[in-house]
């Protein structure tokens, strides 16, 4: 098949720090180009793929300086996805909501996965004025907000199974907690569970201009109070194996609807059991007292340190193996791409609609 990904530009794909959707939309496609399909990736110049690259800008635009607003760049991006889609069987958008009056006409051979929060009033409108458009949830419970729509499937996220290696013996006696700094995510959750279980913990996460003030009056003022608790900060992929692979366990306090957690089947890669609230996508993406323990308040995650550390980790990482590689999240994209009422089993000649828009350099 002749496959066009569409991935946001705040990050490259993959990314080189924080970044759940381009990581997710990274594995996709180079699993679908290992497969042998024509895989085209829309996306920030510093990629790096096995597919055909066009860079819809120079660098990701989170790391750009001189980019203020993101939105001019990604309707570029999405005026030359419209131009050429005449050129592919399928398009899979990565990008929110932003392409759907652009794709009326050929949106039966599109599918949109929606990687984020579906429960904020806003949306509800959007989605009720394009109630047609192919969507794909990353998790059963992500869909409950949403008014009638056209889901084509959920389709859990999934890792190359060889990214994270499993560490049968963590070197740390620590516990881990990996994201972002947000209230949501509830790192002070996560001091207050190592605190009373009586562990170290590390904080690894990146730090928004929108929680800053967060960080600033509530997490650091906890951080620089307990002597076991270490803030690492932001960290690439490389580090996140090290940091992951030597945890006793994962720390997943969430207080909100999660759609899926990426960082709960990365630990899980690693061997890494997680204690997790039972928030969102949580009780389907953990498989209790085998890859991890699901709990309702502080109390009881502490409680359950213990049992956690004492978690067969084989059984972790092969539960990983069996329920979120990349190879079995591509076998169910594919079978949606598959199922469109328009895919195409060829690629049609058909002209370039007429319009303009600067080129985009096309990397080989």
């Amino acid at each position: 098949m002749k496959i066009a990904q569409i991935a946001p530009l705040a990050e490259s794909v993959p990314p080189k720090l924080y970044g759940g959707t381009e990581r997710i939309v990274s594995y996709l496609t180079e699993e679908l180009v290992r497969q042998g399909h024509e895989v085209t990736l829309f996306a920030s110049g510093d990629s790096v793929t096995d597919a055909k690259l066009v860079a819809c800008s120079d660098v990701a635009l989170r790391l750009n300086p001189a980019v203020r607003d993101h939105l001019p760049h990604q309707v570029v991006m999405l005026e030359e996805v419209r131009r050429r889609a005449h050129e592919f069987d399928v398009l899979h958008f990565h990008v929110d909501l932003l392409h759907f009056p652009l794709i009326r006409d050929f949106a039966e051979r599109t599918v949109t996965t929606l990687h984020g929060r579906l429960d904020l009033p806003d949306l509800r409108p959007f989605y009720q004025a394009f109630p047609d458009i192919p969507l794909v949830s990353i998790s059963n419970d992500q869909r409950q907000p949403m008014p009638p729509v056209n889901w084509v499937g959920t389709v859990y996220h999934g890792l190359a199974v060889d990214t994270l290696p499993f560490t049968a013996r963590p070197k740390g006696n620590y516990l881990a907690f990996l994201g972002r700094i947000s209230p949501e995510k509830r790192p002070d959750r996560a001091i207050q569970i190592a605190a009373k279980a009586g562990m170290p913990l590390k904080i690894a996460a990146k730090i928004d201009n929108a929680d800053k003030a967060y960080w600033d009056t509530v997490i650091e003022p906890l951080v620089k109070s307990r002597p076991n608790v270490e803030f690492i900060g932001e960290i690439n992929e490389h580090q996140k194996a090290e940091f992951l692979g030597n945890a006793g366990a994962l720390l997943f306090p969430i207080d909100w609807p999660e759609p899926f957690g990426l960082v709960m089947i990365e630990a899980m890669a690693c061997g890494t059991p997680v204690i997790a609230f039972g928030c969102g996508s949580v009780p389907e993406v953990i498989d209790a007292g085998i890859s991890g323990i699901i709990v309702d308040t502080v109390t009881e995650a502490a409680e359950n340190v213990e049992w956690a550390l004492r978690m067969d980790r084989l059984k972790v990482r092969k539960t990983f193996e069996r329920r979120f590689s990349a190879k079995r999240m591509a076998r169910d994209y594919l079978d949606i791409y598959r199922s469109l009422p328009g895919v195409r089993t060829f690629t049609s000649s058909t002209h370039r609609p007429n319009g303009s828009v600067r080129d985009l350099q096309v990397v080989a």
